[in-house]
C-alpha cells in the first residue's frame, strides 16, 4: 500500500510540476547568423559643409524639431548630428564647418558595391565607409533614389564579404528577423524582433510597400540590413513610427525586391524608370462601394486624370474602379502606385475596372514617372446660378474657368445653404464634375440629375478644391 502511495504522491509532485512549469518553445539562436553576416554591415559617415550660422546655437543633440502636442507622423529616423557649440562662441558668420552623420549599410557584391538609403547621404561632401575590421575607405556614390529612399555606393575593393540577398516577398508575418547597424554610433549592433505586417503604406510614400516589424530601430540604424532566420537581406531599414525621435515599437524596411530593382537601374544607368499613369486615386469607402455597385470597398477609385498623362490616352475614365493591374489585386488605393511603379515605361497595363456597375478589362500603355507632375485646378465664378435639392446654388463654368481647371465639363458652386451639402462640407468654389456616375455638362443637367435621385441610398458626387479631386458620397432623405 505504501508504495502504491508513494507512486500516487511522485505522479501528482511530477503533474503539479508539468502544470507550474509548462515546456517553453526555445526561442531562436542568432550567433551563427550574426557571425555569419556581420562582416559585410557597415558603418556610413558623411561630411558635409555647412554655414556656421547653423551651428551658432545651444550645445545639444539635434534631434529634429519637437513634436510634443503635434500627431502622430511617420519621419525618416536617421538625423543628423550636426556639431553645436555654446551661443556666442560659434565661428564668424559665413565661415564654412564640417558636420557629420552616422548611418549603416551592407556589402552586396564582392568588388564593393553597397547599399543604404538616400537620406544618410544626401548632401554629403564626403562618404566614409567603415568595414568591420575598422578599416574606413571612402566611397563613391553611383546614384540615389529618393522616392524608394535608396542609394547606392561603390569602394575599392577585392573579395570583400557580401550579404545573401533573400527574396522578401516570401517572408510571413509573425516570422523572426534581425537587424544589424550602427544605433547611436554604436557599430554592430544586433536587435531582433517579429515581421509585424506586410506591403505597409506610409504617408508621402506612394512606391515603397514597407515591411512593419518590432525591431528595435534608432538612428544610426538606417540603411542597415534586415535579415530572416536564414541569413538572406530581405529588406533595408528606413523609417520608424515615432512621437519622440527614437524606437517606440514600429518600425520599417523597404523590401529588397524594389531596393535591389533601384540598385540594378541605378548601377547601368544611373537613374531608375519608374512607371506612371497619371491619375489621381482615391480609397473607396463602404458607401462608395455601395454607390458604384462593388460588393465591398476595395480598389483604387478614379478621381482625376492627368491632360496629356498615359491614362489620358487610354480607355481609362473619371469615376472607374480599378481592381487588379497585371492580375494582381488592387485592395487598397494605395497599392496601385506601388504595382504601376515597378513597370517601365512603355509597358502595356491590363487593368480590371469596375464601370457603371460591370466589370471590364482594358489596357493602359504605362508612361515614364515625370520629375515633379503639376496638377492645378483653379476656380472661377458665373452669373447665372441654378438651385436644386442639395442646398446649394451652381453656375456653368466658363472657357476660361475650363482651361484653368484642366476640365472640360462640370459646374462650380457660388453658394451653399442648409441641407446636405453643408453636411458634407462643399463650399463656394469647389467645382463638381460628376454626381450619380454621371458627368456633369451644364447646371441645367446637374439640376435634372439631383432632382431624380433616389432617397436612402448611397449617391457619389466628384468635386475638384484647390487642384485636388475627390469623390463624396451622401444620402437623402
Amino acid at each position: 500500500m505504501s508504495k502504491i502511495k508513494s507512486l500516487f504522491v511522485a505522479s501528482a509532485t511530477a503533474f503539479f510540476l508539468l502544470v507550474s512549469h509548462p515546456v517553453r518553445a526555445e526561442l531562436p539562436d542568432f550567433t551563427k547568423l550574426v557571425e555569419m553576416a556581420a562582416p559585410a554591415v557597415v558603418n556610413i559617415s558623411t561630411r558635409q559643409k555647412v554655414d556656421a550660422r547653423m551651428a551658432d546655437m545651444e550645445m545639444m543633440p539635434f534631434m529634429g524639431p519637437d513634436m510634443e502636442g503635434l500627431p502622430p507622423i511617420f519621419q525618416e529616423f536617421f538625423e543628423r548630428s550636426i556639431p553645436r557649440v555654446p551661443r556666442g562662441q560659434g565661428a564668424p558668420r559665413g565661415q564654412q564647418r564640417e558636420a557629420q552623420s552616422l548611418g549603416s549599410g551592407f556589402i552586396i557584391s564582392s568588388d564593393g558595391y553597397i547599399l543604404t538609403n538616400n537620406h544618410v547621404i544626401a548632401d554629403a561632401d564626403e562618404i566614409i565607409v567603415r568595414l568591420s575590421d575598422r578599416s574606413e575607405l571612402e566611397a563613391k556614390l553611383i546614384g540615389t533614389d529618393p522616392r524608394t529612399d535608396v542609394a547606392l555606393l561603390k569602394v575599392e575593393g577585392k573579395n570583400l564579404p557580401t550579404v545573401k540577398v533573400g527574396k522578401s516577398n516570401e517572408i510571413k508575418v509573425g516570422e523572426w528577423v534581425l537587424a544589424i547597424g550602427s544605433p547611436f554610433g554604436f557599430d554592430h549592433s544586433v536587435t531582433k524582433g517579429i515581421v509585424s505586417a506586410k506591403g505597409r503604406n506610409l504617408p508621402n510614400e506612394n512606391y515603397v510597400p514597407f515591411i512593419q516589424t518590432d525591431v528595435a530601430i534608432n538612428p544610426g540604424n538606417s540603411g542597415g540590413p534586415l535579415f530572416n532566420l536564414q541569413g538572406e537581406v530581405v529588406g533595408i531599414n528606413s523609417q520608424i513610427f515615432t512621437r519622440s525621435g527614437g524606437f517606440m515599437g514600429l518600425s520599417f524596411a523597404i523590401p529588397m525586391e524594389v531596393a535591389m530593382d533601384v540598385a540594378n537601374q541605378l548601377k547601368e544607368t544611373g537613374a531608375v524608370d519608374r512607371g506612371w499613369l497619371g491619375v489621381v486615386i482615391q480609397e473607396v469607402n463602404k458607401d462608395l462601394a455601395e454607390s458604384f455597385g462593388l460588393e465591398k470597398p476595395s480598389g483604387a477609385l478614379v478621381v482625376q486624370i492627368v491632360e496629356d498623362g498615359p491614362a489620358a490616352q487610354s480607355a481609362l475614365r473619371v469615376g472607374d474602379v480599378i481592381l487588379e493591374l497585371n492580375d494582381h489585386p488592387v485592395v487598397m488605393s494605395a497599392d496601385l502606385p506601388h504595382l504601376v511603379g515597378a513597370l517601365k515605361s512603355g509597358a502595356t497595363a491590363k487593368m480590371l475596372i469596375m464601370r457603371d456597375g460591370k466589370k471590364q478589362n482594358i489596357n493602359v500603355k504605362v508612361g515614364a514617372m515625370p520629375s515633379d507632375p503639376k496638377m492645378a485646378v483653379t476656380k472661377g465664378k458665373s452669373a447665372n446660378s441654378v438651385d436644386n435639392r442639395l442646398g446649394i446654388s451652381i453656375v456653368d463654368l466658363t472657357a476660361e474657368q475650363k482651361k484653368q481647371a484642366g476640365i472640360k465639363k462640370g459646374v462650380v458652386i457660388s453658394q451653399v445653404s442648409n441641407g446636405p451639402a453643408a453636411m458634407m462640407g462643399l463650399r463656394a468654389g469647389d467645382i463638381i464634375t460628376h454626381l450619380n456616375n454621371q458627368l456633369i455638362e451644364s447646371a441645367e443637367q446637374f439640376s435634372k440629375i439631383a432632382k431624380d435621385l433616389p432617397p436612402k441610398r448611397s449617391i457619389s458626387m466628384r468635386v475638384l478644391r484647390d487642384g485636388q479631386a475627390s469623390f463624396l458620397t451622401f444620402k437623402l432623405n
